[in-house]
């Protein structure tokens, strides 16, 4: 999938994250590429809808070979020019042109041969908001999903985190390629004359050159952590290939690439920067871990990974724990009691998991709403800019990194209901193990500054115990305990509730 900071504010966060960052520090006591070059995408171009190549320039097509060979593609070249006029749109025959180049391009860039031919449509981003509901999801997991969020103290228990998502997508997505459908839908920002972009169709194309090489319909991906941890591979390979394929056109095919601006006409923006920064993490962080090993051992180092995915993002933060350093499995014992009983869901884990990337984010996430004045982990940490520039790099743009979060070795969390509970009342237990003891006491020292961020105060006669009040959006009761490498935070309405949940939290003193 191809993503877009499209939204201006967006990007104007980041920046002003930059430029705040070198004097500023705690205040306490936070299914895609960019056309931005937040993850290595500079397109190199400048708004033209127009190919750029002089007449004089224009490469002489040579003849089609007997067979099929990389760098050809339903008789079109790689080089070759093409007789194209993007400026009003796109007909059946200039945009066969197109992708067939497209694939010739991909297929040079990467050293991989298409098997088949993949239809692609170009939509409006009207279109595709509008057809990227999620009326269908079961109810369970609906509910399961919200949990997850809130206990990242990012959506709250009354929030649909589903619609957030779903909103935050219609404005970041910019194409996609469906497994199931196999076919390709690119995203134009001009709802007037809908244009293509050749650089967003490039991922998508390699992520259909993907899907007819390496069998990574078959990865598990069914937490948030499996997702981005295969997308490390999925993701980095693709936006890696895509800025090759950006430099190509800039360089050596003379800017003869079809780049449409991409400025969007949309009033709308990212919803929640939350669950966006934690799906981001594989195009920052994938990026840079392909690049590495494509530099030391070629493409076919690179096709190997297929064989051995990142099992963790903690292989993809830290590339060098890649293959060495696999999470822990474990297990939440159920220890309910007073009504309350475990959330199972059909054809799904009954547990979630947010990873060393989705900790780091829960720690970084108060920056957005507070406007960068609470910096649990300094902006300066965060944001990767160029040297002596508030710009971000073209690789690993944002760095997520911090002492709260590195030594991850695994993290589960269980949601429980209860039906005597109030409407949207829930409760969790969420355990994670950590590569030493130190490392599990800066995350609670970590997870101690971001209860108090949200309000939350200790209670009195009981241990580890703390209460967000009625009147703060995470209006919840919590208990950590913490013993060697292991923590396990519950979470319930009420102090009372936190026993049933599990029992022997919270006890009195």
């Amino acid at each position: 999938m191809r993503t877009t900071i499209a939204i201006a504010v967006v990007l104007m966060l980041v920046v002003a994250g930059c430029s705040q960052a070198p004097g500023a520090g705690p205040t306490t006591d936070t299914e895609a590429t960019t056309t931005q070059p937040v993850a290595g995408t500079d397109t190199g171009q400048s708004g033209s809808d127009a190919t750029t190549t002089d007449q004089t320039e224009q490469v002489v097509k040579p003849d089609d070979p007997e067979t099929d060979v990389l760098g050809w593609e339903a008789g079109y070249w790689y080089n070759e020019t093409l007789d194209v006029n993007p400026e009003d749109g796109l007909n059946d025959t200039e945009l066969n042109a197109t992708v067939a180049r497209a694939m010739a391009r991909v297929e040079k860039v990467r050293q991989l041969e298409f098997k088949e031919r993949v239809p692609v449509e170009i939509k409006t981003r009207e279109e595709f908001r509008k057809n990227s509901g999620d009326s269908s999801t079961p109810a369970n997991r609906r509910l399961f999903d919200n949990v997850k969020y809130e206990s990242l103290f990012m959506i709250n228990e009354s929030t649909d985190s589903l619609a957030v998502q779903n909103r935050n997508s219609g404005s970041w997505v910019g194409g996609f390629y469906s497994p199931s459908e196999k076919r390709i839908v690119v995203i134009s920002e001009n709802s007037t004359t809908p244009k293509l972009d050749e650089i967003t169709l490039s991922q998508e194309l390699f992520h259909a050159l993907q899907d007819q090489h390496f069998n990574i319909s078959g990865y598990d991906q069914s937490t948030r952590e499996l997702h981005n941890a295969k997308d490390g591979i999925i993701e980095g390979d693709g936006n890696y290939v895509d800025y090759l394929y950006s430099q190509k056109c800039k360089e050596e095919w003379n800017g003869d690439c079809l780049t449409p601006d991409t400025t969007s006409s949309s009033d709308g923006g990212l919803t929640n920067l939350g669950p966006y920064l934690i799906k981001f993490q594989p195009y920052s962080d994938g990026p840079p871990f392909v690049k590495a090993i494509h530099e030391r051992g070629g493409w076919e180092a690179v096709n190997e990974v297929y064989k051995n995915p990142p099992a963790s993002t903690e292989q993809v933060i830290h590339p060098d724990k890649y293959g060495e350093d696999q999470p822990a499995d474990f297990s939440i014992q159920d220890e309910t009691s007073d009504g309350w009983k475990r959330l199972e869901l059909k054809h799904r884990p009954s547990y979630g998991s947010v990873g060393e990337a989705g900790m780091f984010t829960m720690f970084m996430y108060p920056y957005y709403p507070s406007q960068g004045q609470t910096q649990l982990v300094p902006a300066r940490d965060f944001f990767n800019t160029k040297q002596g520039s508030s710009e971000l790099r073209e690789f690993d743009p944002l760095n997520y990194n911090s002492s709260y979060s590195a030594g991850w070795d695994g993290d589960r969390l269980a949601v429980y209901t209860n039906p005597d509970a109030k409407a949207n009342e829930t409760g969790y237990v969420w355990k994670s193990v950590w590569d030493s003891e130190k490392d599990a006491k800066e995350f609670v020292e970590g997870y101690h500054k971001l209860l108090k961020y949200n309000g939350a105060k200790k209670v009195d006669g009981r241990a580890n115990t703390w209460k967000i009040p009625q009147d703060k959006e995470f209006n919840d009761a919590f208990y950590i305990e913490q013993k060697g490498d292991t923590v396990v935070i519950v979470n319930a309405p009420s102090v009372e509730d936190l026993s049933g949940v599990r029992q022997g939290a919270a006890p009195k003193q």
